[in-house]
């Protein structure tokens, strides 16, 4: 198998997608079915970059880098298994791409302090990851890195679940504080400043507190008590359209602002019910062996008033009642509803048509992913291939903020 360039009209077409994930190594379903299956799903209709996030590995594994480059690439291998095309989207590394470091540089110098600090899962992992010294810059900062992941490349969607929506939303922050720090339109700034000066004293101080508290001090949410201020005014329709503008910043677009697009949530917990993670050791892997499969899910806990066979339990209180959720259709639900409740079919019965069904879901990942397996070196080939497509339009944005912000050189 070789390499093969991709197809230039599937790269171009459609609105910009950007998602990555931090290189944890193998894959498992959860990590299909919560993200990978939407990635080969949006591929064909948008122009996708996908890529390993190695750098924010390291704001919380700062200290085993050495396990990286392995789990990069079988992480890849899991992607490409997965039905992700390097013909119809860009794969790259993120530190391979030095762009993305100057960006979250010179974000960061106009970035307020407070924005950081109240992100919901800096607090959060601080007290859930004890074991791990998480008060550094880097940790810190994370979410600015990846506002600048996903700004450098414009994008316009950002395929999320409902837990990262937030993230987004402040990188629409960021990129409206960068457009309005440096996307200035002079002659919209004057207008603006004769129209304040025909407000009554009292209006005019209370909207510079407003704009200053949203652009300075984060609360953003009173941008919308600044429009509402001007629009009860009584100043012209001319004078209020500036002040509208300054308020919105009055500025050009030079970074793009993001939308999140609400990834469908998995429906695919652990083998325990819990969620499905290495870490609790209730994981399948897209490429586990086959007979692995079979051991796994013949070992999933079920009804615990299933004592005996003879016992009727109850699918609800089930593991194994998830995954035929996920994996089987309704004909076969209804047989397991019935066949539980009355004790007509026995748990490994139960278990035999989720078996069958993940393991033709992964026959055709195994097939995707033996010639990565047999010929390592075309991943590198694909990686060196997306870093150069991913620097290239990273060149392109940094250009634009460079001369925004007056950094022409000599």
């Amino acid at each position: 198998m070789n390499y093969v360039e991709p197809n230039p009209r599937a790269a171009a077409g459609g609105e910009r997608v950007l998602s990555g994930m931090r290189p944890t190594g193998a894959l498992h379903l959860g990590h299909y079915h919560g993200a990978l299956k939407n990635w080969a799903q949006l591929q064909h209709d948008n122009a996708c970059f996908f890529f390993v996030a190695d750098w924010h590995a390291l704001t919380t594994h700062y200290e085993s880098p050495e396990v990286i480059a392995s789990h990069t690439h079988d992480m890849v291998v899991d992607w490409l298994a997965a039905g992700v095309d390097p013909q119809h989207a860009t794969l790259f590394v993120q530190s391979r791409v030095p762009e993305h470091a100057e960006l979250f540089l010179l974000l960061g110098m106009g970035t307020p302090l407070a924005w950081l600090e109240r992100v919901p899962t800096y607090k959060e992992q601080i007290a859930n990851l004890k074991d791990k010294d998480l008060l550094t810059y880097g940790f810190l900062g994370y979410p600015l890195l990846q506002a600048a992941d996903i700004l450098i490349y414009q994008a316009r969607w950002v395929p999320v679940g409902a837990d990262q929506i937030p993230h987004i939303e402040m990188s629409r922050e960021i990129a409206r504080r960068f457009n309005t720090l440096y996307g200035k339109d002079p002659d919209i700034e004057a207008k603006a400043r004769d129209a304040a000066s025909r407000l009554p004293d009292e209006q005019r101080q209370q909207l510079q507190a407003l704009r200053r508290a949203a652009d300075q001090e984060g609360q953003v949410e009173l941008r919308e008590q600044a429009h509402a201020l001007v629009a009860a005014s009584r100043l012209s329709r001319v004078d209020k359209d500036a002040l509208r503008a300054q308020i919105d910043g009055g500025r050009r677009s030079i970074l793009r602002e993001p939308e999140a697009l609400l990834t469908p949530e998995s429906k695919l917990p652990g083998l325990d019910g819990r969620k499905m993670s290495k870490s609790y050791g209730n994981s399948i892997a897209i490429r586990e062996e086959r007979a692995v499969v079979e051991h796994k899910i013949r070992r999933m806990p079920t009804d615990p008033a299933r004592v005996r066979r003879s016992d009727p339990g109850n699918p609800e209180k089930c593991p194994v009642w998830e995954f035929h959720q996920a994996y089987t259709d309704e004909a076969c639900r209804e047989w397991v509803r019935r066949g539980c409740t009355s004790a007509g079919i026995g748990c490994l019965e139960c278990k035999q048509p989720v078996i069958d069904a993940v393991l033709r879901e992964q026959q055709p990942m195994l097939e995707r992913a033996q010639p990565y397996l047999d010929q390592p070196g075309l991943v590198r080939d694909i990686l060196d291939a997306g870093t150069q497509r991913a620097q290239a339009a990273a060149r392109e944005t940094m250009q634009m903020v460079r001369d925004a912000m007056g950094l022409r050189g000599a």
